[in-house]
């Protein structure tokens, strides 16, 4: 069996900024559990990988089922892009710190020396473990009950579908008579497994912009990201 560690906060807190008390909370020291913990404490129990994968999929059901629910009328791409964005990294990230995740993680201490509770791909993976956890612990509602709550302030934060940065500046051009973007591939470094992609894009009219990405198709999306921040943000 599988104990918190003594020096994080007591279990009872977290379930109370959870809105869910585990009849097994043994799946929730597992969710909470970093599989960094496993290589150095022999009864660390397993890492929160199996719960994060399950979590991932339940997270993606209830978002999907909320948006046609929400947005009755919207096309699917509209509401696909909204999906990507409230599934991503980036949403769990917040949504684990609205929770205060960090403290109750289970880490090596070389992880935790090293900050890995504020770490966001840590909180993000850790967040989908829970959603997974509470899951296999009391079925889809409580954890629907869950993403809609926390959820919310990001799906209403911007009514407006998400749009691609390519396309975003796409139709800025096109909107005031310019050509397309033209991108340009300016170099290919790293190993084959972890390539580094170097593209650079211009629009007629404005500053090109240089970024880079793992893909080819990343980094032309970093560069037109780029492009758009410089385009919008007002000169000095």
């Amino acid at each position: 069996m599988t104990t918190h560690d003594c020096d994080s906060p007591p279990l009872s807190e977290l379930e109370t900024g959870l809105g869910y008390h585990f009849r097994h909370r043994d799946l929730l020291v597992q969710a909470l559990t970093h599989p960094s913990l496993g290589g150095v404490e022999r009864n660390a129990g397993r890492g929160y990988e199996r719960l994060e994968f399950l979590g991932d999929r339940v997270l993606g059901l209830v978002i999907a089922e909320w948006l046609l629910e929400r947005f009755p009328a919207e096309a699917e791409g509209a509401l696909a892009r909204r999906h990507t964005a409230l599934v991503r990294a980036e949403a769990l990230t917040v949504v684990a710190e609205g929770i205060g995740l960090g403290p109750f993680l289970r880490l090596a201490p070389s992880e935790r020396d090293s900050g890995g509770q504020a770490k966001p791909a840590i909180l993000a993976d850790a967040c989908e473990a829970v959603i997974g956890a509470i899951f296999q612990d009391g079925g889809l509602d409580p954890a629907r009950m869950l993403i809609r709550t926390r959820w919310t302030p990001l799906i209403e934060a911007d009514l407006s579908p998400p749009q691609d940065p390519k396309t975003a500046l796409q139709e800025w051009a096109l909107g005031r008579g310019r050509p397309l973007p033209a991108y340009e591939t300016l170099s290919r470094e790293g190993p084959d497994h972890a390539p580094v992609f170097r593209v650079r894009v211009r629009v007629e009219g404005a500053e090109p912009a240089t970024a880079t990405g793992p893909s080819k198709r990343a980094a032309e999306k970093a560069a037109a990201e780029a492009l758009l921040r410089q385009i919008r943000t007002p000169k000095g």
